[in-house]
Formats: C-alpha cells, sequence, structure tokens
C-alpha cells in the first residue's frame, strides 16, 4: 500500500479531519455549503430509497414512510453501538 491508504487508522482519520476542515474553511456562506453538499444528499436519499423499495413498488407516500423508519433504525443501532463502546470503555477503567 502507498500513501494514504498506507497510513494506520487513527492517522487516516486526523488526515482526512484536516483535509475536510481546510476545504470546508473556503466555503464561508451557508448557502454554498448547502450546495456543495446538494449531490451528496441526493445520492444518500437514493440509496435509502433503494434499500425500501428495492423492487420500486411503493408509492411515494410510502417510500418517504418506509426511508423515514429505516433512517430511525439507522440512528438507533448507532446509540446502541456509542453506548455498548462508552459501558465497555467505562469497565475497562
Amino acid at each position: 500500500m502507498r500513501g494514504f491508504a498506507a497510513l494506520p487508522p487513527a492517522q487516516r482519520e486526523l488526515a482526512a479531519a484536516v483535509g475536510s476542515l481546510t476545504r470546508w474553511s473556503r466555503v464561508t456562506s451557508k448557502d454554498a455549503r448547502k450546495d456543495a453538499l446538494a449531490p451528496a444528499r441526493a445520492a444518500r436519499q437514493k440509496q435509502w430509497e433503494r434499500r425500501a423499495d428495492p423492487d420500486g413498488t411503493l408509492s411515494p407516500e410510502e417510500l418517504a414512510a418506509a426511508v423515514a423508519r429505516l433512517k430511525a433504525a439507522h440512528i438507533r443501532r448507532m446509540a446502541m453501538a456509542s453506548a455498548r463502546s462508552r459501558a465497555a470503555k467505562s469497565q475497562a477503567q
């Protein structure tokens, strides 16, 4: 491996954070940030929709509700993982 991929995970995370902060430091308006992220938001929304309705058979209302439920489940899974991690760290101390 070479370059960024050769770095240990912690260093990769720091390098990515530096790059992200540097990139966004040049975007000063809220509207510009929103515009810059629009393609990523649209792509992520499509991913949620494909997961909720892989066959494309749901009505727009049903699809929106299914996506909302998937997002809620995702957030709760992340919260559970975070709680487990915090508990493991507190037991280790």
